[in-house]
């Protein structure tokens, strides 16, 4: 069965959040405050929408939240979007809330009040310039005109795979394949030996076309 995803305030963000879910396949419902953007998120093919306030608990009714397996908060306001996740958690049990903030210095408390996932926007693309940086460095390092068929690839890590809670350094990877950088809980990380990957993780897989197979096979077992 497919989840269900309800997405709450906001637009520009749900408008493109939804357009990616519902081409995955999950079914998503919006909640909007504003008539005009209600009308504007309708034209999505197979996106519900419903018109309201979503800190609103007979809003939320409405909209069915009782059935919503992930709550995401996309409003511009911090407190709001912490009212709404309190409320999907504790009125209407919904097993998953997501919330964006955009004071990093609130993430810490958002997670003390049970939010299962704060995204920051500021943090998030600072994480990615350090990254990109980072990856700009290794791979200038590794390939410098030597190897023509160096490889990135991200890997996302779920709970089944081989390598969870393995130390890097006990990885049997092959030769000329190394992880360039650890994406976790919206942080960049940069690895080291005794560092242990985790279910949820990205793995940031630097290696020579001819081993990228073998080494993916390592990680995933596929």
């Amino acid at each position: 069965m497919n989840k269900r995803i309800l997405l709450i305030n906001g637009f520009k963000r749900t408008k493109i959040l939804a357009a990616s879910l519902i081409k995955k396949g999950y079914k998503v419902t919006a909640i909007n405050n504003n008539k005009e953007h209600c009308k504007l998120l309708s034209e999505i093919d197979k996106l519900s929408v419903f018109h309201g306030d979503g800190s609103r608990p007979f809003v939320l009714e409405d909209a069915n939240a009782y059935n919503a397996d992930i709550a995401i908060a996309l409003s511009e306001y911090d407190e709001d979007n912490l009212v709404i996740c309190e409320l999907c958690k504790k009125k209407f049990n919904v097993r998953k809330t997501v919330s964006t903030i955009t004071d990093p210095k609130k993430m810490d408390f958002f997670h003390r009040m049970g939010i299962d996932s704060v995204v920051c926007t500021i943090t998030t693309i600072a994480n990615i310039i350090e990254q990109h940086a980072f990856l700009d460095e290794i791979t200038t390092s590794i390939s410098s005109g030597e190897y023509e068929n160096l490889k990135t690839t991200q890997i996302s890590i779920s709970h089944n795979e081989p390598c969870v809670n393995k130390k890097l350094r006990e990885l049997n990877l092959p030769e000329s394949s190394i992880i360039g950088c650890i994406l976790r809980a919206n942080k960049a990380m940069v690895p080291r030996g005794e560092m242990r990957i985790l279910a949820g993780d990205i793995l940031v897989l630097i290696t020579l076309d001819e081993h990228e197979t073998a080494a993916i096979k390592e990680l995933t077992g596929r």
